[in-house]
């Protein structure tokens, strides 16, 4: 799978940045509760674009299972929302990575997971609360989505430009 002690090491350094990232944004006040930058989602894009779909779930892994236990909450509703929503992120990041080399930059793999993040979170807190009304949202979110995608892929086509062998 991971061939190298260099890979390895990459993998835990973004495992440990996404579980440190995830759970310092949690602790910064936010206009909505599930409107958030998704910084933690900087080190999952990098592995995705510099290791590969495997490497991607495994950091995302890491993040959304460490982080919901670190933050006291791991079968909890925001863990299982949260969740939901992270992997259909990591899923939709992974298809538009298989598309890229003609159509999709760092910056469009970003957004692609960024959008259905915010999609995936609404649609997830509608059925768990019963409130329709919740999809109302979906407008807002998917403009956050696309806002905070440009964002964290520039972030992390910075960090892959900066990173040896990437």
């Amino acid at each position: 799978m991971f061939t190298s002690t260099r890979d390895l090491a990459r993998l835990g350094l973004l495992s440990s940045t996404a579980l440190v990232l995830s759970l310092v944004e949690n602790t910064v006040p936010t206009p909505l509760p599930w409107l958030r930058l998704g910084l933690a989602n900087i080190p999952v894009l990098v592995a995705l674009m510099g290791q590969g779909v495997r490497a991607a779930v495994l950091v995302a892994g890491v993040k959304v299972l460490l982080g919901s236990l670190f933050g006291g909450g791991l079968l909890g509703p925001v863990a299982i929302i949260g969740g939901a929503a992270a992997m259909a992120s990591l899923a939709a990041m992974a298809s538009a990575h298989r598309l890229r080399p003609g159509l999709f930059s760092t910056v469009g793999v970003s957004v692609a997971g960024a959008v259905a993040h915010q999609a995936t979170q609404l649609w997830v807190a509608r059925l768990y609360t019963g409130q329709p009304a919740l999809l109302s949202l979906l407008p807002m979110g998917l403009v956050a989505g696309l806002v905070s995608g440009v964002f964290i892929g520039l972030v992390a086509r910075w960090s892959l430009d900066r990173l040896v062998g990437a």
